[in-house]
C-alpha cells in the first residue's frame, strides 16, 4: 500500500474520531458548562492521558515499532508471536501495578498535577481525587491497545488503530446524555466513560490481531532479547516524553491557580488544535514510521531521507492553511460548536484567546510529530531527549514569562500565555530535530522547497484575505442563532478551503503528484 493511500485511511479514521470528539465536547460543554467540575473530569482524565502518552505513545510505539518491523523482515512468525506475548505480559503486569498505586495514592497524584486545587479549591480537588480512582485504570487498557494497534501498523492495518478512538467518544456521550441524570454528582458519569472506553478498545482490535496470527498468550518477559532491546529504546523515549508531558503539567499545575474555568478553555482550544494535528500530523508520524523503521532494516537511505522530504512537503502544505484558518476563525469556531446552555459569550471569548495562540503553533506540532520518527526508525530514541530538554526549558520560562506579567497586569485570558509558550516551545523543539537529522546527512531536501515555501505563502495569503473579509465581527456570531452560526461558518469554511485549493492548481501544485517520489523510492 503506497505511503498517500495509507496517509488518506489514517487521516479518514482520524478525522471520524476527531469530528466525534468535538461532538462529545459539545455535549460536555451544554451539559456541564465550564464549572468546576468539568475542570475537575478534565483533570481526572489527563492524568491517564498523561501516562499515556508517556508510555503508550510517547515511549512504548517508537521502541516497538522498530523492532516488531525488524522480527517481522528479519525473523520467524512464531519468533515475531514470542516476542509480542513476552512484551504484552510484561507491559501489563507492570502498569497493573502503577495503577493499583496510583488508585490507592489518588490524592497524592492529584496533589502534583492540580496544586491548586488543594489549595485554594478544595471541593474540586476532592471531586478530582473521586473520578481519577475510576479513570486511571484507562492506562493499562489503553497502553495494551496501543501495542495491538503498533503491531498491526507494522502490517499495513492502519485503519483499524486510527478508527479505535471513535469508541472512545461514543461513550463518553453516551455516559454523558443517559448516565449522568442517574448520578449523584453528574459529572462523575464521564469517568465511568473512560473506564468501559478503555476496555472496549481492546477487545476491539483483537480479533484483528488473530487474523494476522499474532494474539497469542501473554507472558512475563523481561528476560526476552527483544523485550529487552524494547525496554533500553523505552528508557531514554520515557524520559523524552516525559520531557514533553511535565510541560503539560506545568501548564496544568499554573492554569489550576487561575480563575475558574481556565482547565476547560485550554482544553476546548487544545481539542481544536488537536484535529488538524490528528489528521495530518499523528497520520504521517503513523504511517511513515513504519515504512522509515523498513527503509532503515533495509539499508536504504535515499529512501528514507526521500520519505521524509515527503512528508514535510505535506507539512507545509495542508499545515500553513490550517493554522491560517484556526487563528482567523479561531472564535467563530468556539461560539459555532461550543456555544450553548451553560457555555457563555465569556467562555467564547476566553476560549478564542488560548486558540489563537495554539493556532500559531500548528506547523511546529505538526513537525515535531513527523520529524521525530526520523530518529525513532533508525532506533536512536536519545537524541530527541536531549533536544525535548532545551524545548521544555524554553516552555518552562515563556510559561512565566507570559503568564506572570499578564495576571500582575490584569490582562484577560492569563491562561492564553501558557498555549503561547507551547507554541515558542513546538518551534524549538521541530527546528532542533530538522537541524540534528540534516548535520547527520540522514536528510537531504529535495529540489523545489524554495518554490513550494512561495507557492504556499501566496496561497495562504490570498486565503487569509477572503477568511478576514467574510468572517465578521465575533459580537455578531455571540448574538446569532445556532442554526444561523452553522451555516455561515460551513460557507466561510468551503469558500476558503476553495479559494486555497485553487490557488495551489493556479500555481503549479499537483497534490497528486506528491506521492509519486517517495512512493518511487525502495
Amino acid at each position: 500500500m503506497g505511503l498517500l493511500k495509507s496517509t488518506a485511511i489514517v487521516s479518514t479514521m482520524t478525522m471520524m474520531s476527531r469530528v466525534l470528539g468535538l461532538i462529545r465536547d459539545m455535549v460536555f460543554t451544554q451539559i456541564f458548562g465550564a464549572g468546576a467540575g468539568t475542570d475537575a473530569f478534565l483533570v481526572a482524565f489527563k492524568i491517564p492521558n498523561f501516562l499515556r502518552r508517556l508510555f503508550a505513545e510517547g515511549a512504548f510505539s517508537p521502541a516497538f515499532i522498530p523492532v516488531v518491523s525488524e522480527y517481522k523482515q528479519q525473523r520467524s512468525h512464531r519468533e515475531l508471536l514470542e516476542l509480542t506475548n513476552r512484551t504484552a505480559g510484561t507491559l501489563g503486569v507492570i502498569l497493573l501495578f502503577v495503577t493499583i498505586v496510583a488508585v490507592v495514592a489518588a490524592p497524592v497524584v492529584v496533589s502534583i498535577f492540580a496544586t491548586g486545587f488543594l489549595l485554594k479549591f478544595p471541593e474540586k480537588f476532592d471531586l478530582t481525587v473521586q473520578m481519577l480512582r475510576v479513570t486511571f485504570p484507562y492506562i493499562l487498557f489503553i497502553s495494551l491497545t496501543a501495542l495491538a494497534g503498533s503491531v498491526l501498523n507494522v502490517y499495513g492495518r492502519f485503519g483499524v488503530p486510527a478508527f479505535t478512538p471513535v469508541f472512545l467518544n461514543i461513550l463518553l456521550i453516551l455516559a454523558a446524555v443517559y448516565l449522568a441524570p442517574y448520578m449523584a454528582e453528574p459529572i462523575t458519569a464521564l469517568a465511568w466513560g473512560v473506564f468501559a472506553a478503555g476496555i472496549v478498545q481492546l477487545l476491539f482490535q483483537l480479533p484483528f490481531l488473530a487474523k494476522i496470527g499474532l494474539l497469542g498468550r501473554p507472558r512475563w518477559g523481561w528476560r526476552h532479547e527483544g523485550v529487552r532491546r524494547i525496554v533500553k529504546l523505552m528508557i531514554p523515549g520515557i524520559f523524552g516524553s516525559a520531557v514533553m508531558q511535565i510541560n503539560l503539567l506545568l501548564d496544568t499545575i499554573i492554569a489550576s491557580f487561575l480563575i475558574t474555568g481556565s482547565v476547560t478553555w485550554l482544553y476546548l482550544s487544545d481539542r481544536m488544535m488537536e484535529l488538524p494535528l490528528g489528521v495530518l500530523g499523528i497520520a504521517l508520524a503513523t504511517v511513515i514510521l513504519p515504512a522509515l523503521s523498513k527503509k532503515h532494516s533495509d539499508d536504504n537511505p535515499a529512501g528514507f531521507s526521500h520519505t521524509l522530504d515527503w512528508a514535510l512537503r505535506w507539512v507545509v502544505l495542508f499545515g500553513t492553511p490550517a493554522a491560517v484558518a484556526l487563528a482567523v476563525l479561531s472564535g467563530p469556531i468556539i461560539s459555532t460548536l461550543f456555544q450553548h446552555g451553560e457555555f457563555g459569550p465569556n467562555d467564547v471569548y476566553m476560549a478564542q484567546l488560548s486558540l489563537i495562540a495554539y493556532s500559531l503553533g500548528i506547523l511546529g506540532f505538526i513537525a515535531v510529530k513527523v520529524l521525530a520518527p526520523g530518529y525513532f526508525a533508525r532506533q536512536d530514541t536519545r537524541s530527541p531527549v536531549r533536544i525535548g530538554i532545551i524545548a521544555m526549558v524554553v516552555n518552562m520560562v515563556c510559561n512565566f514569562a507570559f503568564v506572570v506579567p499578564m495576571v500582575m497586569l490584569g490582562f484577560d485570558g492569563p491562561h492564553a500565555g501558557l498555549a503561547l509558550a507551547t507554541t515558542v516551545s513546538s518551534f524549538v523543539n521541530a527546528g532542533l530535530l530538522l537541524r540534528g537529522l540534516w548535520k547527520s546527512g540522514i536528510y537531504r531536501p529535495y529540489k523545489g522547497w524554495r518554490k513550494l515555501f512561495i507557492q504556499a505563502i501566496l496561497a495562504n495569503g490570498v486565503m487569509f484575505v477572503m477568511l478576514w473579509m467574510t468572517t465578521g465581527q465575533l459580537e455578531t456570531w455571540l448574538v446569532s442563532s445556532s442554526i444561523t452560526r452553522i451555516g455561515w461558518l460551513s460557507g466561510v469554511v468551503m469558500l476558503g478551503a476553495g479559494v486555497y485549493f485553487l490557488m495551489l492548481w493556479l500555481l503549479g501544485i499537483r497534490l497528486h503528484q506528491l506521492s509519486r517520489p517517495a512512493d518511487t523510492i525502495r
